[in-house]
């Protein structure tokens, strides 16, 4: 089996991203979710603590993650503010950290441009930007720095409430956001082989369109460029599965899966061990891999 493609004409597949070579042609690389933040949805503050981050980041990569992404503000608009030199202070140190330890692509989770300069400072690769590149000044601060960023799909960003979000047409309206975004990071100056997008699953979206935008996420991944989903143990799987937060494993496995079969390949999660072996066995049953261990099948 030859095993399914990304799209024709898909931009650069073979990246460089920090330290690490990618082709998502034939593989797909996981990354890790590490959150300084007390009020993260999933893991509740359990890495809020700098020694809790580092050390959640660090078994990450041992246990098969190819990327780390460390977050110092939530998405959720049931927070409250802090302004950019606490975000740095949140984000920054476990950076440093981390990247003193391992070799793996490193991203900010951030929407402020002053904290993405820190954090690449720091020692990041990637800007994973939930914002779309609309802070004034972010998409101008990643072409100078020469960062790879995420550009997300949201209505409203980081810590902004949206009542009731409602779309027409969710996957064709998300897909003309990105390709707007895309634009305009290339305007600014960001090479297009440091480009990532990212429909935003559940980011002011209902269980119905995030259910929509994995159904049809190839119209998302023909849009040309490595297309990133993060939709770990997120309320679309909860509401779906009728699962709590904490019981929402075999949902995301299986949402990820669908999601590469569909052209997705970098996958933002938060159980990485599981991750990798369903990751694993889902490029050897497409051909990109063989077995890890010898066959013993020789009769």
């Amino acid at each position: 089996m030859s095993g399914e493609k990304l799209p024709l004409g898909t931009i650069s597949p073979v990246r460089r991203i920090g330290q690490r070579e990618f082709d998502f042609e034939r593989q797909v690389a996981i990354m890790a979710i590490v959150n300084r933040t007390p009020n993260s949805f999933h893991d509740q503050g359990s890495t809020f603590a700098l020694d809790n981050a580092v050390a959640a980041a660090t078994k990450a990569v041992d246990d098969g993650a190819d990327w780390v992404d460390i977050g110092g503000f939530a998405f959720s608009a049931a927070q409250a503010p802090i302004d950019a030199a606490e975000e740095i202070d949140r984000v920054a140190p476990v950076i440093a950290r981390v990247r003193a330890a391992t070799d793996a692509v490193i991203s900010v989770d951030t929407h402020r441009p002053e904290v993405a300069r820190a954090a690449i400072e720091a020692g990041a690769d990637v800007i994973n930007d939930t914002n779309g590149l609309r802070e004034p000044g972010m998409a101008e601060a990643a072409a100078e720095l020469g960062a790879t960023v995420v550009v997300t799909h949201s209505l409203g960003g980081p810590g902004r409430r949206v009542f009731r979000p409602s779309y027409s047409d969710v996957v064709t309206e998300v897909a003309a956001f990105l390709r707007e975004r895309v634009a305009y990071a290339l305007d600014a100056g960001i090479a297009p082989d440091r480009i990532i997008i990212d429909p935003g699953h559940d980011l002011n979206k209902n269980t119905f369109h995030s259910l929509e935008l994995t159904r049809r996420l190839e119209e998302i991944t023909a849009i040309g460029y490595p297309t990133l989903v993060a939709l770990s143990n997120k309320d679309f799987i909860g509401e779906t599965l009728d699962r709590p937060q904490t019981e929402r494993k075999e949902g995301t496995i299986a949402v990820n899966v669908v999601s590469i079969l569909k052209g997705a390949r970098i996958l933002r999660v938060h159980d990485v061990a599981a991750t990798v072996a369903s990751v694993r066995m889902t490029e050897a049953v497409l051909g990109w891999r063989g077995p890890l261990a010898p066959s013993h099948n020789l009769a």
